[in-house]
């Protein structure tokens, strides 16, 4: 679950094979002609794996980026490595738990880079917007650049919400948790005031879900226009864009009117 998540603060290499079920792994080969199988013999044998390396997981990301996920196996995953295919196993027993690892990995590091920015910002002086504007364009800008890049981004994006729905799961609960933390901090810092029937919680929520938003817009946003996207839609949910017009004294008037015809009348004047 979240619990998962260690401190935004510190980035956290996490194996690939937490939450990740021997039951899920089989079905995943099973429906999965490309996946290959360790050999029987082979270092997947050993109960503990091995801690990758934040050097091997962006060669392992940049594997994915580059051939997609169908067409890549265990040896080119291995090659793209400069690994033998029975020293990746050491690592990770399938390509699927290799792409869980990335995902883990990828959104870990945004998470961390995200909260350390916008702190940052907010000790150089920035206002609310400008400090969770730079924690969602980090946080959620960063990786949607980075894989922009790839010709498989589509065939990526699928696999991940086929694979990895969990670990989404997991990480949109943590951020919303996280940023309501730090709006309280920041409300106590009389650095925003929300409004009284506003909480934290429902403010971090609306951020969270308009960042995806952007992300998900059809059209694609152009990675250049991300972070100026992300400030408008912070812009339009702290501060507003629009206000209810007040009724005019013609509405008003009739409105009165209306309320004076005793029922029954009014029922005959529409009869």
């Amino acid at each position: 679950g979240v619990g998962r998540f260690r401190s935004i603060h510190s980035i956290h290499m996490m194996s690939s094979t937490a939450g990740f079920e021997p039951e899920q792994a089989g079905t995943l080969q099973a429906c999965d002609p490309s996946m290959e199988r360790p050999p029987a013999n082979g270092p997947t044998m050993a109960k503990k794996k091995l801690q990758p390396s934040a050097a091997l997981m962006l060669q392992i990301e940049n594997a994915f980026f580059a051939h997609g996920y169908s067409k890549l196996t265990m040896e080119r995953l291995a090659q793209s490595c400069n690994f033998s295919r029975r020293a990746l196993y050491f690592y990770f027993s399938s390509k699927a738990e290799a792409f869980r690892g990335i995902v883990r990995f990828r959104n870990d590091l945004a998470l961390s880079a995200g909260f350390a920015a916008g702190r940052k910002r907010w000790s150089e002086g920035g206002n609310a917007l400008q400090i969770l504007t730079e924690i969602i364009n980090i946080r959620y800008g960063d990786t949607r650049r980075l894989s922009n890049a790839s010709p498989h981004l589509v065939e990526l994006n699928a696999e991940v919400f086929t694979r990895c729905n969990d670990i989404v799961k997991d990480v949109a609960i943590f951020i919303e948790a996280e940023l309501a933390k730090l709006i309280v901090e920041l409300q106590a810092a009389d650095v925003v005031r929300l409004r009284p029937e506003v909480t934290a919680e429902q403010l971090a929520q609306a951020l969270a879900n308009g960042a995806r938003g952007v992300n998900q817009r059809i059209p694609a946003v152009a990675p250049e226009d991300l972070a100026s996207r992300y400030g408008e839609m912070c812009r339009f949910i702290l501060y507003g864009c629009a206000e209810v017009p007040a009724p005019s004294p013609r509405t008003k008037g009739k409105d009165s009117a209306q309320k004076k015809i005793p029922p029954r009348k009014a029922e005959r004047e529409r009869a």
